[in-house]
């Protein structure tokens, strides 16, 4: 029977029966001649290939401080040219407001070709090298030039991969990594999930190699500590701004600040542990 009376015959089939349809026959109106599926199958039968879970433009799209706290909780998901997953609670990060902000890349306004991505549409990565060696992640926001570096993770998912990326990245004898060890600083996270240069520029609502999904039991303001940033030099006042934030009480965080916790306990903020 010719490929358009058969479907035709199935529809009929299907209209004049109550029951739900065998799932081929559904399946066999998106096939193409030659029997293969078609990657623009009609939007009624079509499968949904994106990640429904994953956050959208709408929550990047926010001020730096903002975002920067809004992440805390969050999970960045890398999905590794073989296929496998890797999966990290967003537990530590640090706001660079651009422009007045003496220690970020885009200070004064400047654009330049290394900082670009800073200047693109919130939820875009800037991936810039230290050392000539190490690479950072930051996730642009709202604001001229801003953007968020994202400093530790909790490792959720792919921890032997994490392992095997840190390895091949460190130099000397091999060391095996405690799971606290994998994530706990900007570049020990970029080696763990394999972030490198290539990354810069990328969104991170259409990228299919890294993007963010909703975290479950999110912090509040009472579980966040706002201290100042880490290795930004002599930068006057905003040196000491409180620009750094991170989950109180979370083993993998790179830098502790107990000073600022007391405080924070002090004014009420939290109780003191």
């Amino acid at each position: 029977m010719p490929r358009k009376r058969k479907l035709l015959a199935q529809l009929s089939a299907l209209k004049n029966n109550s029951s739900i349809p065998p799932f081929d026959a559904l399946e066999n109106v998106n096939a193409t001649p030659d029997g293969g599926s078609s990657p623009k199958s009609s939007k009624y039968f079509a499968t949904e290939n994106k990640k429904s879970s994953q956050l959208e433009a709408d929550f990047f799209n926010q001020p730096c401080i903002s975002l920067a706290k809004s992440f805390l909780g969050q999970i960045l998901v890398r999905k590794l040219p073989d296929g496998r997953e890797l999966w990290g609670r967003i537990v530590e990060t640090e706001a660079y407001l651009g422009g007045e902000d003496e220690a970020s890349h885009s200070k004064g306004g400047k654009q330049t070709q290394r900082n670009a991505a800073m200047f693109m549409k919130p939820g875009t990565l800037y991936v810039y090298q230290i050392y000539g060696i190490y690479f950072c992640v930051n996730v642009s926001s709202q604001g001229e030039g801003a953007a968020v570096l994202l400093r530790s993770l909790e490792p959720l998912q792919g921890l032997d991969a994490m392992r095997e990326l840190r390895s091949a990245s460190r130099k000397g004898p091999p060391k095996v990594l405690k799971d606290w060890q994998l994530c706990n600083g900007p570049s020990k996270l970029c080696q763990a999930f394999g972030i490198d240069k290539t990354f810069d520029q990328r969104d991170l609502t259409q990228d299919a190699a890294i993007w963010m999904v909703p975290g479950h039991d999110l912090p509040g303001e009472q579980d966040v500590v706002a201290t100042k940033r880490i290795g930004i030099g002599n930068r006057g006042e905003w040196t000491q701004k409180p620009l750094r934030f991170y989950l109180r009480g979370n083993k993998f965080v790179s830098v502790v600040d107990r000073k600022t916790e007391r405080e924070m306990a002090a004014m009420g903020h939290f109780s003191c542990s």
